[in-house]
Parts: structure tokens; sequence; C-alpha cells
């Protein structure tokens, strides 16, 4: 009898221990029935000092629970033997690698659970060898991505928590595998069809969580929350900001603005090389030559209002070393973007005077004792006055100085040149020559001639500092001021003024730049705007101290009138008698009564006063 109890109580436990497998040592086991009839295993083991998943779990085992333990990995293969395991816990163990044959065999798992581990990367592609899977649970770990791939492997799942892990953004192709929840019937008494645990992460709220944004801000019957409050980590500005009160931009490649592509430049002028782009995130900008050689200027950078990142390249005084294709460069995550400018460096144009046959020149040399009191810079670009002509065989040989001299210069045409020499009081007439600063690309110069007739007219000789060819303007008689166009922005030149037909002397030269003229105005401008406004800030309060003082005087005088008007009622006319010049006179006995009596007096008494104004000053009329 006994013999055929203990028979039934093994097969209960699901057969002989040779047949089903032993309980491992370190683990615990227990058998229940399903609601079907059948039976379950259930083992756990949760000793701190087991550092890999036992060996010799039985394998009817349909739930394995390993928590709390020192396992730090799971090699392959190991739950291969357990064809019907449907839930594996592995929570709160130091579990940081996993191996990607661990699932093998796992046909009809269903839960996978590995919350509070170390896992900074998980084998997605593992979880093809369970097909069954309903449930990934990795809340509290190390993960930092989920991989594009790792959506071919999460479609059939309706419970993922990835809370409280390092993601900063979800991939594009897991968020589409999920759109379907949006669209699909919803049918009342079932349950959600996917749980979602994405909180408590660094969320990097740019243009890349566009899509996860959008998808959250739709209502999908079929997609339940365990926190529905997502928020950003970075960058500061929007940390702790709701996903909700986002305004987010979908992410952009570049695409860069059309401009000029090729530029013509004289030489020695400042070339600025503009090039903007579009695109979100903003794109980075950079230069380069197509040569390879190194930049020679200075790059900056700002942004518009509409975003568009813009980058300027300035050279300075450019040479034909600088000449060539300049490349633009316009790059963020998405792609890159390039533009080629190219930039072609000229010879200063040079303006000459033409005589006689096409192509005639005439360039004046000299020699003489005045060029050693000439400035250096001055001298480049103007030549020394000449001395008297003495008689000679033949032209002067040029010597060191005259190298100095302008080659294309033209002061006047031959049929103009004069064998009689400029007198000194000529070649002085222009005197108090001034700048006045009007743009970036022009100048006004003003002068003085008073010794020079109606008929007197004047050159104005300018060019960039430096080189030789300069520029003419003719003044006609009469005038003593011209303006400068044309000019390029930051730039120094050197210009004079002298009578048509001479050579400028050094005071009839000056230096000047387009920058400092501008900025000097500029500066005028805000020394009135600071003088207005001290004006306005002292006159205020005295004005309305005055005002204030005009309106007490008249409210004093207001109280004093009413005052006035009700004691003037009880004036007694007893007191009137006649004067000697038979008028009615006040009389002076008591000088509080007359006083009285001219505080009251009314708009007739005024008009009778002006009439009578032979009258005493003391007479009043009642």
């Amino acid at each position: 009898m006994r013999l055929a109890v203990g028979m039934l109580w093994l097969l209960a436990l699901g057969g002989p221990p040779q047949t089903q497998g032993a309980c491992p040592s370190q683990c615990s086991c227990s058998l229940h029935v399903l609601s079907d009839g059948s039976k379950a295993r259930t083992v756990v083991c949760n000793d701190p000092d087991m550092t890999l998943p036992p060996a010799s779990v039985p394998p009817d085992t349909s739930k394995l629970r390993l928590e709390r333990t020192a396992i730090r990995r799971v090699p392959g293969e190991a739950f291969k033997t357990l064809g019907r395991l449907e839930q594996l816990w592995l929570p709160y163990n130091a579990l940081c690698e996993l191996s990607a044959l661990m699932f093998r065999g796992l046909r009809r798992l269903r839960e996978l659970r590995m919350p509070g581990n170390r896992l900074a990367v998980f084998p997605w592609a593992a979880l093809r060898d369970a097909p069954q899977l309903r449930l990934l649970d990795l809340q509290a770990n190390r993960l930092s991505a989920v991989p594009p791939e790792a959506a071919r492997f999460l479609g059939n799942l309706t419970f993922l928590d990835l809370s409280s892990n390092q993601l900063l953004r979800l991939p594009q192709e897991l968020l589409a595998t999920w759109v379907h929840l949006h669209t699909g019937p919803f049918r009342p008494g079932h349950h959600a069809r996917l749980v979602l645990g994405l909180q408590d992460n660094p969320w990097v709220c740019d243009c890349r969580l566009y899509d996860l944004v959008h998808f959250l801000e739709g209502w999908a019957p079929n997609l339940a929350f365990i926190e529905a409050r997502l928020r950003c980590a970075s960058p500061r500005s929007l940390a702790g900001v709701v996903f909700s009160q986002l305004e987010l931009r979908k992410c952009q490649s570049p695409e860069l603005r059309p401009g000029m592509t090729s530029i013509r430049s004289p030489l020695g002028s400042t070339v600025l090389l503009r090039c903007g782009a579009t695109g979100v995130p903003g794109p980075e900008m950079s230069w380069s030559r197509a040569n390879g050689h190194p930049l020679n200027g200075t790059v900056h950078r700002e942004v518009s209002s509409d975003g568009t990142s813009w980058t300027l390249l300035g050279l300075p005084a450019v040479s034909h070393l600088d000449s060539g294709d300049y490349i633009c460069q316009a790059k963020n995550f998405l792609g890159a973007s390039e533009t080629l400018i190219s930039l072609v460096v000229t010879e200063p144009q040079t303006f000459t005077e033409r005589s006689g046959g096409p192509g005639a020149r005439w360039a004046r040399t000299g020699e003489g004792a005045e060029a050693a009191a000439y400035n250096k810079m001055v001298a480049r670009h103007v030549p020394h006055v000449p001395e008297p002509a003495v008689p000679a065989t033949g032209p002067p040989a040029p010597n060191a100085k005259e190298q100095l001299f302008l080659q294309h210069f033209q002061m006047r045409a031959p049929e103009e040149h004069s064998d009689v020499p400029a007198g000194p009081q000529e070649a002085q007439m222009v005197s108090s020559l001034k700048v006045v600063g009007d743009t970036y690309q022009s100048v006004t110069l003003v002068w003085k001639a008073p010794q020079a007739g109606n008929t007197t007219a004047f050159s104005v000789l300018y060019a960039v500092f430096g080189q030789r060819d300069m520029r003419r303007v003719v003044v006609p008689p009469g005038k003593t001021s011209v303006t400068i166009r044309g000019l390029v922005p930051k730039v120094k030149y050197v210009a004079c003024v002298c009578v048509r037909g001479f050579v400028p002397r050094k005071e009839q030269c000056v230096i000047l730049s387009t920058d400092e003229v501008v900025d000097a105005e500029a500066t005028q401008r805000l020394i009135n705007v600071v003088v207005i406004s001290v004006a306005a800030v002292i006159a205020l309060p005295l004005t309305l101290l005055v005002c204030c003082g005009a309106v007490r005087r008249r409210w004093r005088k207001c109280r004093a009138r009413g005052s006035a008007e009700a004691t003037g009622a009880y004036v007694n006319l007893e007191r009137l008698g006649h004067s000697e010049d038979c008028s009615e006179d006040l009389s002076q006995h008591s000088l509080s009564e007359a006083d009285r009596l001219l505080s009251a007096r009314s708009s007739l008494d005024s008009q009778a006063v002006g009439i009578r104004a032979s009258r005493r000053i003391n007479e009043y009329f009642c």
C-alpha cells in the first residue's frame, strides 16, 4: 500500500528523478499545475556566490529565475536543453556580457526579463532564435543606443521596457515598426497591443528626436506607456522640458545658397568671399583651396535671422598668388555639400589721356633738390617738382630717384607742356586739403585755392596705397571739391590735388582709409546722440519743475480768489466818500480793509480802471 502511494507521488512530481533530471544544489525547484492541466516546473537560483548559470537544470523547466547572483556573463547555448522554457528571468545580477547564441534552442520562450544589470550592449540578432518572444524587459541597464537592425527582431513584442538606460535617441526604423499601432483597429475590452517604457533616459532633443516626438503626439488606442511624460536631458536650454512642449524641426541635409561663382578683383584690394547654406542641424562651414595651398585670410562665421549659416573669407591685399579656386563646404551628420568660387586677381586699371595717335603717353621726369624733402610714402606716387629747364642737347638720363615715379602717370598732354617753368605761386595755389567721409565706397576732398582764377582747373590724382598707377579726375574751373566714387571698402589710398599741368607738392597730398572715414562719421553721430540725450535728461526735470510751479501758483490764485469773492460780498458802501475832484474815493481808514477790497474787485472794475487811467493808484470801483 505504501509503495503504491509513493509511486503516485512520484508521478505527481513529474516522474522519477532519473528521467526528469535533478534540481541543482544551489537552486530550489517547485512543480505546479497550469490551468490547462499541464505541469510546469519553476527553478529559482539566488546564491550570491554563483558566477555561471547552473548546468543541470531539469529539461522540463518552464520558468527559470537566476536573481541577485554574481553571474557576469552567459556563455553560448547555456540553455539549449531547456526546450520547454517559456520564462527566463535574470534580474539584478552582474551581467555585462551576453553570447549571441544564448537563446539557441529556446523556441518557446515568451518572457525575457533582465532588469538591474550592467549591459551596455545587447545581442539583438540573437532574438531570431526566440520567435515566440512577447516580453522584453531591459530596464535599468547601461544601453546607450538601439541599432537600426534591431527593429527586425522586435516587431512581435507586446511589452518593451527600455527605461532607466543611457539612450539618447531611437532609430527611425524602430519607430516605423510601431506606426501601425496608430492606424490598427481597436477592440474594446482588449489590452493594448504594445506597452512601452522609455522614461528616465538622457534624451537629446534635436532634430533626430523629431520622429519620436511626433510619434508620441498622436493618440494610439493600441499603444500604452509606463510613463507618458518623457523629458529632455540636453541641450541645456531644453533640460527638463516635456516632449509635448517641444517644437523640433525635421533633419535636413546641407543645401548651399546660390551666389557668385567668379570674382575679379584688382591687385592689392581686399576681397571678401561669401558662402551660405541651410540645413538641420545647422551645417559646419569650412574653406579650402582647390590646389591644396593654405588660406591667406581670416574666416568669420555668422547665422542670419532665417537660420542660414554664413561663412566669410577675407583676403586682404590680394596678390596674384591668391588667384585660383576656393571650395566652400557645408557639412552635417546627414551629408556634405560643396561649391566652387573662382578668384581672378587683375592688374589695376590705369587712366591715361590720349594725344596725337592712339596710345600716346607722355611722362615727365626731372631732377631737383626738392625731391629730398618728399615723404617716403608720397614719393612712391607723386613725381618730384622739377627745377627750371636747362637747355641740353638730349634728354636727361633717369637717376635712381626717378625709379620711384609712376611709370604710367600722365600729368598733361604734350601740347600743354610749357617751356616756361612753373612758378612757386602757381605750384602752391592749392592748400588746406581735407577729407570728408561719405560712404565705404566714396570720399569727398575739399581744398582752398584763394589765388585761383575763374579759368583755373584742378586735377585730382589717387591710387591704392602701395601701387604706382594713379587715376586722374579733372575738376572744372570754379570748384574746390570733388567726390571720388568706386573705392574699395577698408583700403588705404593716397590722393593729391594740384593745378592742372603742375606737379603736386607734399602738402597737397593726403593718405586716407575708407573705413576710417565712415568710422569717424559714425563717431560724430554717436556724439550727437549722446549730447541730445544728456540735454534731454537735464532739460526734462527743469521743465517739469517750471510746470509744477506754474500749476501750484494758479491753484493758490484760484483758492485765494474764491475766498476773496466771499469776503468781498461784505463791502460797506458807507466807507465810500467823494474826493475833491467829485469822484468816489476809497476811505483809507483801514489798510487791511483797502487790501480786501482791492483783491475783491470785479471785472467791471478792471475795465473802469483801464478807462480812467488818469486817476490815482488807490482809486477803485465797486
